[in-house]
This record gives structure tokens, sequence and C-alpha cells, in this order.
């Protein structure tokens, strides 16, 4: 009886049989923020640059992303990472990680509203 229970225990830490306690790395994106009409959601435009594969020359493009933002934190032109997350809703695949920088322009519409 004892025997079993050490097994299962030793069966459930992560150190034996090389796993990881971490959990699996997910993909992150840096980009600046299009657009927050929308409740929890903010919309994250990531700029991508590739060099061409014939000409050499760097080809810009960019991708809107969908991202989920608990306490609708961010505002537009904000920069911020997002991390992949499983599907929230049928374009929602990502969530707010971190806002890298804020836009200077937030802080202007900030104050003018206290003072009127």
């Amino acid at each position: 009886m004892t025997a079993t229970t050490e097994t299962t225990q030793a069966a459930a830490t992560p150190e034996t049989k090389g796993q990881t306690s971490t959990p699996a790395r997910r993909n992150e994106k840096v980009g600046n923020v299009v657009s927050t009409k929308m409740s929890k959601t903010i919309v994250v435009e990531v700029e991508m640059r590739k060099a061409h594969p014939k000409y050499k020359r760097i080809v810009k493009s960019n991708k809107k992303f969908y991202a989920h933002d608990e306490q609708n934190s961010a505002r537009v032109g904000d920069v911020v990472r997002i991390r992949e997350s499983r599907p929230l809703s049928k374009l929602k695949r990502w969530a707010l990680e971190e806002i890298v920088r804020r836009s200077s322009l937030n802080q202007i519409e900030d104050a003018a509203p206290k003072a009127v």
C-alpha cells in the first residue's frame, strides 16, 4: 500500500521523467493599439519586417490582432505586448500581457476633461 502511494507521488512531481514545472512557452508580439471601441477587447496592429526573397529589400507588412484586455487599461496609441491564449471568441486568440509604453496623446486627453 505504501509502495503505490510513493509511485503516484513520484509520478506527480515534475522533476521525474524530464518534465519542467513551467507551462509551455506562448507566442508574444509587440504592437500599437489601434482601437479600443469594444468592451474588454483591443485591436493591436503588429508591423512585420521581412527581406524580399529575391531582391533582399526589407518589406513591411501589418497585421491586426484582437486581444483580451480585462481591465480596459490600454488606450489608442499605446505600445503593448500581447500573448497567445486559448480562443476567447470568433476573432480573439490573444491576451494583453503588459503595456510597454503609454501614448503621449492619452495624457493630454485625460488632462483636458479635468480642467473643464
